[in-house]
């Protein structure tokens, strides 16, 4: 009879006694492991693409014989990322630069890098997608599953004491059941926070790059400037 009683016990056996409560708790968990992910798969495939993109379209870049070479070559079918929008973004700058209004009063030197410091931080923003869930997943999730595992026992233990059957084999398995939300909780927990981190360490490498590029942007464009004026350095209307 022991035998039989232990084996009926489980998770599906927990999933048919606990009560709304407790379902709530389960929802959530569910609803963060489905959230934490889903962000995981996007976020790293986004990630790849990114890098291949922009790793591509700078070695074409520095291939070129001239900016008017590069403004052509973005009237193509260029794939979009970050790198080819730092170079849109500076190109248009200096097209734009003999143009009269308070955008270009301080020189092309500061337009230029106001615009290229708006672009590498709209990257920087793009970078931070999905991490605020990730970093609540990885918080609150153990907390959460804990919750569920005191509410579970706490209950267990009044269905116990009404029974008046007070024997270890009577304590053990609601008592089991109820920490596997503490389980759950761990589960949703320990993928998220090793996700958060590796994707931290990844936009700082990443945003280290495209700032070193913008200098160099920087540089070359002003440089090219400073040579044959922006008239003649990039064609108007690209």
């Amino acid at each position: 009879m022991e035998n039989t009683t232990m084996e009926g016990l489980g998770f599906a056996h927990f999933l048919t006694h606990t009560d709304s409560v407790g379902r709530l708790v389960l929802g959530i968990l569910l609803l963060l492991s489905v959230a934490s992910w889903y962000l995981i798969f996007t976020r790293a495939l986004g990630n790849v693409l990114a890098r291949k993109r922009s790793d591509a379209f700078l070695q074409r870049f520095w291939n070129a014989q001239s900016l008017q070479e590069v403004q052509q070559m973005l009237k193509q079918d260029v794939p979009d990322s970050p790198a080819t929008h730092l170079v849109r973004k500076s190109l248009e700058a200096l097209g734009n630069s003999n143009q009269a209004g308070l955008a270009v009063a301080g020189g092309l030197g500061e337009y230029l890098t106001r615009t290229l410091s708006n672009a590498v931080d709209q990257e920087a923003a793009d970078c931070e997608y999905g991490l605020t869930i990730l970093a609540t997943a990885g918080s609150a999730a153990p907390y959460v599953g804990l919750f569920g595992t005191v509410w579970g026992i706490y209950h267990a233990l009044v269905q116990i004491g009404m029974s008046g059957q007070g024997t270890l084999d009577k304590v053990a398995g609601p008592v089991g059941e109820a920490l596997i939300m503490t389980a759950l909780g761990l589960a949703v927990a320990i993928p998220a926070v090793l996700a958060y981190n590796a994707f931290n360490r990844r936009n700082r490498m990443w945003m280290a790059k495209l700032e070193s590029f913008s200098h160099d942007l920087y540089v070359l464009l002003t440089v090219k400037a400073g040579d044959a004026g922006p008239s003649s350095c990039v064609q108007r209307g690209g």
